[in-house]
């Protein structure tokens, strides 16, 4: 969902070059995107929080009580603190700033849809520091196998999959077993979740 329409468009022309993925709709606001979704339920929604009318993330909280299989990523220029949190309390499973570049929204979308939760590196510094505040590791740690304990240290520094792998001559999808099998002991769903569950007092 996003309101300025050369944006939209142009983004929608980037995702869909994409041979693994299919755009279902294009929206301008919320209100279109509730009525859209109502005929289709795509596997992941990139969201702007600035929308005119409804925000993003009043969307969020909306389309999560009927589109609970929906994996949305919040896709926008803003990256304050207050919206960081608002929009990953609301449901959000990923944050990505438009700033990046285009392989990073393409990369994310296959992140979140693979369970990950992709954010931006100054995202993830925002959450990180955030947790940073309160480093007490408690009782959730000693769940994790030496190697889990490797890979949520890494995720807490703001580290992607890639570079996780690559710091620890594995494969990237090792990496997101690994942490598939971690959200799986914290009773977790994403990096947020997890990191919450492990640092906090």
């Amino acid at each position: 969902m996003e309101d300025q329409d050369d944006l939209r468009e142009n983004w929608g022309r980037i995702i869909s070059s994409h041979e693994q993925f299919l755009i279902f709709g294009l929206y301008a606001d919320a209100e279109s995107a509730m009525e859209g979704l109502k005929n289709h339920e795509p596997d992941v929604a990139l969201i702007d929080i600035h929308l005119p009318g409804m925000s993003g993330i009043k969307l969020i909280e909306q389309l999560s009580l009927k589109h609970s299989a929906i994996r949305f990523v919040i896709f926008s220029s803003m990256n304050d603190d207050e919206n960081i949190f608002n929009a990953l309390k609301a449901g959000a499973k990923g944050y990505i700033l438009k700033s990046g570049m285009a392989k990073e929204i393409l990369d994310g979308i296959t992140d979140v849809f693979n369970g990950g939760s992709p954010m931006s590196s100054f995202i993830a510094r925002r959450v990180v520091e955030s947790f940073n505040r309160v480093p007490e590791m408690n009782t959730e740690m000693q769940k994790l196998s030496a190697r889990e304990q490797e890979i949520i240290a890494m995720l807490a520094k703001g580290l992607r999959y890639k570079e996780i792998a690559d710091k620890l001559f594995i494969s990237s999808e090792t990496v997101r077993t690994h942490i598939r099998n971690m959200y799986e002991k914290l009773a977790v769903n994403s990096r947020t979740d997890a990191l919450n569950k492990v640092y906090r007092k």
